[in-house]
């Protein structure tokens, strides 16, 4: 396999690093292939990237592997929360490098596919996130507002505090403009500030594979 050997010669070689490989790429584009590939051939397990095949029940749609095509590969972070539960990008971070450290210790190389950016930005850098608690209450009463009055006036209310994650978030994007001024309210500072203390450092030494298809064939598979 000429792929594998040139994987081989892409690593830094850092021995303080753990080493990863990463497939990225949108559904039905063949990252199940080549991760089950690759994990077979560097004697490797597969640490799920998606944001939907964490919960369990939701198939359809995600192309979650099946027990028959896992070729005996052990898949993780699949199916472990169930639709109704919470399960955000952070709780992802905190599980997805105890993963990597997990298979590391055991000798395994951990794969990581998926197609939600975000989830493999968090997992691969150090991105933080702001500790900030979810307020039940807060979020109830800004629910409320922008039920009663609209997503544009709870919009206008995020601009006045955080005019920068106000132009970063669309305003039908309610979910995460409450999330910004309920970050605000916590902390007294804006969420875009706590966003850009992000440091773009790399945790691993990883080799990233993006897959792509010409949309038209993509849309047929």
């Amino acid at each position: 396999m000429i792929f594998a050997g040139f994987l081989k010669t892409q690593f830094e070689g850092n021995a303080m690093k753990e080493k990863v490989i990463v497939i990225v790429g949108p559904t039905a584009v063949g990252k199940t292939k080549l991760s089950i590939e690759l994990a077979k051939r560097f004697f490797g397990e597969i640490i799920n990237g998606d944001a939907m095949q964490v919960y369990s029940g939701l198939d359809i749609g995600t192309a979650k592997i099946r027990a028959e095509e896992a070729q005996g590969v052990p898949h993780h972070l699949i199916d472990i929360r169930q639709p109704e539960e919470p399960y955000t990008v952070a709780e992802f971070q905190k599980d997805a490098r105890r993963k990597i450290s997990e298979l590391t210790h055991r000798g395994k190389m951990p794969v990581i596919a998926g197609g939600t950016g975000l989830y493999i930005k968090a997992a691969l850098y150090d991105y933080k996130f702001s500790m900030a608690r979810a307020d039940a209450s807060l979020r109830t009463a800004l629910l409320q507002l922008a039920e009663r009055a609209g997503a544009d006036a709870l919009h206008a209310r995020l601009k006045k505090v955080d005019p920068v994650s106000a132009a970063r978030i669309h305003p039908h994007n309610v979910k995460r403009v409450i999330r910004a001024l309920e970050v605000y309210r916590q902390t007294g500072k804006p969420f875009s500030q706590m966003q850009n203390r992000t440091e773009v450092r790399a945790l691993y030494d990883a080799i990233v594979i993006g897959l792509t298809m010409d949309r038209p064939l993509l849309f047929i598979s």
